[in-house]
């Protein structure tokens, strides 16, 4: 019996979720320059396709951006924070010497992108592998669960306009995933139930960055960012989610402190 049009993807999206997660998870266990190469390699292919996307004029600006954030990636995580600001900045600069449209756009997305990866170096340079961890299985918790709630149940749609596969059913179940996440990380540390509600709040900013990227993309009359990953779509398609998590733990670290419900 077929599986139905619903479902018809599900085997490819595994086998690219389950690589990716490999890849992923090797990367947080080796740690210090292999983790910095693996997150400076992923914003740089972040900034391909995002000029790939917003300038149809482009002139190898996409190659030049590229390579410009994976060296700033490589070295902001070495220097100094104060130092590592400016450096954080640089690609987005550097796009609006070369882009023919979109660059505001462009600088925005790049430098919520750089800084994201940034902080990720940082989080599991400074905090170790578990809060690494913790990060990525609520931002895939949130994805598997929204998923599936999303084609199982699903739904008034979230906003139909940008985004019309998200539905009302699979944010909510991302949700409840995130926080069950967030409990048995709570206890395995014990940092409180606080972490419950961070968590909960980490996946909303995941889901943000999924709807802001398919904002961009809607703008750009594209499906997927790229077609680098099989079912997936591009990295921006797969890392969206992730890129709006480390923002709000970058920002959120300011004002509640770090780890996470201390």
């Amino acid at each position: 019996m077929s599986a139905g049009p619903r479902w018809e993807d599900l085997r490819t999206r595994l086998v690219s979720a389950v690589v990716m997660l490999v890849l992923g998870v090797g990367g947080v266990w080796l740690g210090g320059i292999w983790f910095h190469g693996l997150i400076a390699a992923v914003c740089a292919l972040m900034v391909w396709e995002l000029v790939c996307m917003l300038d149809t004029e482009r002139s190898r600006s996409q190659y030049i951006l590229a390579g410009a954030t994976f060296v700033v990636a490589m070295v902001a995580i070495e220097v100094p924070p104060a130092f590592a600001l400016p450096m954080i900045l640089l690609p987005s600069m550097l796009g609006l010497a070369r882009m023919q449209t979109g660059g505001v756009t462009y600088a925005v997305f790049t430098a919520a992108i750089v800084l994201a990866g940034y902080g990720m170096m940082a989080l599991r340079d400074d905090f170790g592998m578990t809060w690494m961890l913790w990060l990525i299985l609520v931002v895939v918790v949130t994805d598997v669960a929204g998923y599936f709630a999303g084609r199982m149940i699903g739904g008034p749609k979230l906003w139909p306009r940008v985004s019309p596969k998200k539905t009302w059913s699979g944010s909510i179940a991302g949700w409840l995933g995130a926080a069950l996440v967030g409990a048995i990380f709570a206890g395995a540390t014990n940092v409180g139930i606080g972490l419950i509600g961070i968590s909960i709040s980490v996946s909303m900013a995941s889901q943000l960055g999924d709807i802001a990227e398919s904002a961009i993309k809607r703008r750009a009359g594209v499906k997927d960012s790229s077609a680098l990953i099989p079912g997936h779509g591009g990295l921006l398609d797969r890392f969206d989610g992730v890129l709006g998590a480390a923002l709000f733990i970058v920002i959120a670290g300011q004002i509640i402190g770090f780890p996470p419900g201390s």
